[in-house]
């Protein structure tokens, strides 16, 4: 009894942590803030994250509504539910790289809260990227399997955000990441692992074909390893915006992925 209200305590700071929902204080009573073994949980805390946008997508798809704009709003749902907060590692994550000269000046543009030309176009790709997939897509698919597909593209993204945390240090000791405190190694297989077959199982229930799933696992493999090495080479390290930056490029390529090959 133990270890599941422990597991469930690391599912509420998990989806805490990810998004705006609110979570009973229950859950924080004795924590100290860190998520050294809350990552474990990260892609449940997805699936959860992303049910308003499966719910949508299920509503829209059962009246036929138009795809394209069913897709948009699947997107607004996410960002709602998040405070965009994603969107936000993805366009600072793209200044810095985009502007910075060095490390420190990229760490440096990375902090200030305005958007530059770099993350704003990264933002117009990232959102229009993931509407122009779903809309090629979701017709494809039963409502139920189309809001099925974006659970299971969530359990993947948030697994991901786990993967490159563990593999890379804090790039700054006083950012967000920094303070969270490292995964732990068990807590980092359990979320790959779960994230993997959570992804599987739902990928399985949506009806969508097995070149499709390979192809969108791969998509997440290749994201996630090519990122990690950029944000290696550029900051040496890892910060809260790569980390959301890694879920909303790996949410890209899988979501493309399934546009390709569905």
């Amino acid at each position: 009894m133990t270890e599941i209200r422990e597991f469930w305590d690391d599912v509420a700071r998990s989806v805490a942590f990810l998004s705006r929902i609110p979570v009973p204080d229950r859950h924080f009573r004795g924590h100290d803030g860190g998520l050294g073994r809350a990552v474990r949980a990260f892609p449940l805390a997805g699936i959860l994250i992303a049910l308003p946008a499966a719910v949508t997508a299920v509503l829209l798809g059962a009246i036929h509504a138009s795809s394209l704009f069913t897709a948009f709003l699947i997107v607004a749902a996410q960002a709602t539910v998040t405070g965009a907060l994603h969107e936000d590692g993805l366009a600072d994550t793209a200044d810095g790289f985009g502007g910075g000269r060095d490390r420190e000046s990229a760490l440096e543009i990375m902090k200030d809260s305005r958007i530059g030309t770099y993350g704003a176009v990264a933002l117009i790709l990232s959102f229009g990227i993931r509407v122009s997939a779903l809309a090629a897509f979701l017709p494809l698919l039963t409502p139920t399997g189309g809001g099925v597909a974006l659970l299971a593209t969530a359990a993947l993204s948030r697994a991901a955000m786990v993967w490159h945390w563990s593999r890379l240090p804090p790039a700054r000791r006083d950012g967000v990441a920094a303070a969270a405190g490292a995964p732990e190694a068990p807590a980092t297989s359990v979320a790959l692992g779960s994230g993997v077959i959570l992804a599987l199982v739902l990928f399985f229930l949506s009806g969508i074909p097995a070149v499709a799933v390979l192809l969108s696992f791969g998509a997440f493999v290749l994201a996630v390893l090519s990122f990690t090495r950029i944000a290696s080479r550029k900051l040496g390290g890892h910060t809260g915006d790569t980390i959301g930056a890694t879920q909303q490029l790996t949410e890209v390529a899988v979501l493309g992925a399934l546009a390709l090959a569905i």
